[in-house]
C-alpha cells in the first residue's frame, strides 16, 4: 500500500541557467538540422543528431555527431566534405539573444562559440538505418530503458510539485521578456523549488517555496526580490488552486544578491538536469537526456511515446497514476519489454494495458517517430520547463501530450481481456 501523506518536492531551472542554456543549444541545432533537410529537399527521415553543448564565461563549444543536408557543409583544403561552423554559430548566438544574456561575462553578440561537429560514425549508422529485426525499418539509436509516467494531480496530468515548479518560472520569464515593472529588473538564470504536502495520496497544500533569481539591480535584497517575484508565485500556484500553507516557508533568494548568473556564474552542460525535465522525481527516469538527439535516438522518441501512453491511460480512466517503461537494444526495432505499473488504481491489471498498448502503437523507432510525427523542427522550446505537460501546438509541439488514443486504447483493452 502506497503512502497517503506525506511532503514531496520537485525543483525547476529556468532557461537562463547554464545547463539549460546548452539543452537550448543542442535542440536549436536539431531544429537546424530539421529545417535546412525540408527546405533542401533531403529526406527528415534521413537527419542524424547528436550534440552536446558546454558553457562558460563568454564561450561555448558545440560537438557531437551529425548527419546534415550538403547546404551545412563545406570543403576544407584537402577536398574533404566538413561541418560549416556558420549557421551553427548563427544559431547558437539567437538562442543566447533570445534567452536574454547581454551581460560582460556571457553575450549573445561576443561570446566565442567552437563548433566541433562532425560526420555521424559508420557503425552507429549501420544499426540504425537498418534493423536486425526489421527489414528496412530503423533500429533504435542506442541500447536503453525510458519511462512514461501520468497521474490525475494537475491539469496537464503532471505531479504537483514539477508543475507548478515549472509554472513559477515560466510566468517570471514572461514578465521579465515583457518588461513588466520590475520584473524587468530580473536576470534570466533562476530556479525554483516546491514542497507539497499530500493527504489521502491527493496535493493538499504547499508547505515550502524556494526560488532563486538573478537580478540586474545590484541594490537588492532578499525582501526586495520577494516583493517583485511573489505576485507571480501565487498566481503560477493558482492556475491550480493548489492553496499555499498558512505557515508556509518562503526562501526568495536565500544567500541574498543574486547579480553574477548564468555561464558567467556557473559553466553549463547539455542533459544534466533529466529529472527537471520530466517528472520532478516522482517517477523513474531512463538512463538518457533528451536535448541535442534526433528522433532515432530512443531516449528521447521513446520517452516521448512512454508519456503519451501513460498519459492516454490515464485519460482513458484505466488508472489514476500510470508508470510505463519501454526497454531497447541497439540496432534493434522493437522494443525488448514494455512494462505498465498503475499503482494500485487500474480498473484492469497491468498485463492487460501492456498487451493493449503493443497493439495501439508500433513502438518501433520508426513506429513512433510516424504516430507522433517527430521529424520536425520542433525541439528548442522543449529544453526549458520541462518536455512533458506542455500544450501541443499548430505546428506539431508536443505531439506526445494529445490524449487522442483513448478510445483505441479502451477498445484494445476489451480485445486482449
Amino acid at each position: 500500500m502506497a503512502r497517503q501523506n506525506y511532503l514531496f518536492t520537485s525543483e525547476s531551472v529556468s532557461e537562463g541557467h547554464p545547463d539549460k542554456v546548452c539543452d537550448r543549444i543542442s535542440d536549436e541545432i536539431v531544429d537546424l538540422v530539421y529545417r535546412e533537410a525540408k527546405k533542401t529537399g533531403l529526406d527528415p527521415w534521413t537527419v542524424r543528431v547528436a550534440c552536446e553543448t558546454l558553457a562558460t564565461t563568454n564561450r561555448l563549444v558545440i560537438a557531437g555527431e551529425v548527419r546534415v543536408p550538403e547546404t551545412l557543409m563545406k570543403t576544407d583544403k584537402h577536398g574533404n566534405k566538413v561541418i560549416n561552423p556558420s549557421r551553427f554559430k548563427s544559431a547558437a548566438r539567437r538562442a543566447v539573444r533570445d534567452i536574454g544574456y547581454e551581460q560582460d561575462g556571457f553575450h549573445w553578440k561576443t561570446c566565442k562559440i567552437d563548433v566541433l561537429l562532425h560526420s555521424q560514425s559508420a557503425d552507429i549508422a549501420q544499426g540504425v538505418d537498418n534493423a536486425s529485426d526489421r527489414q528496412g525499418e530503423e533500429g533504435a539509436g542506442d541500447q536503453g530503458i525510458m519511462f512514461g509516467y501520468a497521474c490525475r494531480e494537475t491539469p496537464d496530468l503532471m505531479p504537483a510539485p514539477i508543475y507548478y515548479s515549472h509554472k513559477i518560472l515560466e510566468l517570471l520569464a514572461d514578465a521579465r521578456k515583457k518588461g513588466e515593472g520590475e520584473a524587468r529588473l530580473l536576470g534570466p538564470d533562476a530556479k525554483s523549488q516546491i514542497t507539497v504536502r499530500y493527504e489521502n495520496g491527493k496535493p493538499a497544500e504547499v508547505v515550502s517555496i524556494v526560488l532563486s533569481t538573478q537580478h540586474l539591480d545590484e541594490s537588492w535584497d532578499s525582501a526586495k526580490v520577494r516583493q517583485v517575484v511573489e505576485p507571480y508565485i501565487r498566481e503560477a500556484l493558482s492556475l491550480g488552486e493548489l492553496p499555499i500553507a498558512k505557515d508556509c516557508n518562503w526562501y526568495i533568494n536565500p544567500t541574498g544578491k543574486f547579480v553574477i548568473g548564468g555561464p558567467d556564474g556557473d559553466a553549463g552542460l547539455t542533459g544534466r538536469k533529466i529529472i527537471v525535465d520530466t517528472y520532478g522525481g516522482a517517477a523513474p527516469h531512463g538512463g538518457g537526456a533528451f536535448s541535442g538527439k534526433d528522433t532515432t535516438k530512443v531516449d528521447r522518441s521513446a520517452a516521448y511515446a512512454a508519456r503519451y501512453l501513460a498519459k492516454n491511460v490515464v485519460a482513458s480512466g484505466l488508472a489514476e497514476n500510470c508508470t510505463i517503461q519501454l526497454s531497447y537494444a541497439i540496432g534493434v526495432a522493437q522494443p525488448l519489454s514494455v512494462y505498465v505499473d498503475l499503482h494500485d488504481t487500474g480498473k484492469v491489471d497491468e498485463a492487460t494495458v501492456e498487451k493493449a498498448i503493443r497493439q495501439v502503437m508500433d513502438l518501433s523507432p520508426t513506429g513512433i517517430r510516424r504516430h507522433l510525427d517527430l521529424n520536425k523542427p520542433i525541439y528548442a522550446r522543449t529544453a526549458a520547463y520541462g518536455h512533458f505537460g506542455r500544450k501541443t501546438g499548430r505546428d506539431g509541439a508536443f505531439s506526445w501530450e494529445k490524449t487522442d488514443l483513448v478510445k483505441a486504447l479502451k477498445q484494445a483493452v476489451k480485445d486482449v481481456a
